[in-house]
């Protein structure tokens, strides 16, 4: 069980990845155990030597009661302060981002995908599309 971010990879190139536990409530954690979440249009930012994602959205919990959460809110990646002041240090670079690639559930608890990124340029974009289409042209070949 595992939610992508699948544009990200398409809009991005990922130049390295880490992977972040997240700071849930109850129904956050029930919400994304039946994959109601979406990582579109989310990024990750540093304030104050703590590491955030933003524009997260989990669904609402259907079966909570009154003390449900919201469902677009910042919320709060764990990671050592190591792997803090490097991605600190990579957002320095101009052009780079972190961004979320996806959310897994690691030994009961949900962990984050995150990659330090570059946007690519359209070019960039067709070029990587022409040869996945080759790549799955040939696949079809040697599959007949």
């Amino acid at each position: 069980m595992s939610i992508n971010n699948r544009k990200a990879f398409h809009d991005y190139q990922i130049l390295e990845e880490l992977v972040a536990g997240l700071k849930l409530i109850g129904s956050e954690v029930k919400s994304l155990r039946e994959g109601n979440a979406s990582l579109i249009d989310t990024y990750v930012y540093i304030n104050n030597g703590e590491v955030f994602v933003k524009g997260m959205y989990i669904a609402k919990y259907k079966e909570s009661s009154y003390m449900n959460h919201t469902e677009v809110c910042d919320r709060k990646l764990l990671l050592t302060k190591k792997q803090i002041k490097d991605l600190q240090k990579d957002l320095k670079v101009n052009g780079i981002t972190i961004i979320p690639l996806s959310i897994f559930l690691h030994n009961g608890r949900f962990k984050l995908k995150i990659g330090v990124a570059k946007g690519k340029k359209n070019y960039d974009k067709k070029q990587s599309l022409k040869e996945k289409d080759i790549k799955r042209q040939t696949q079809r070949e040697l599959n007949r």
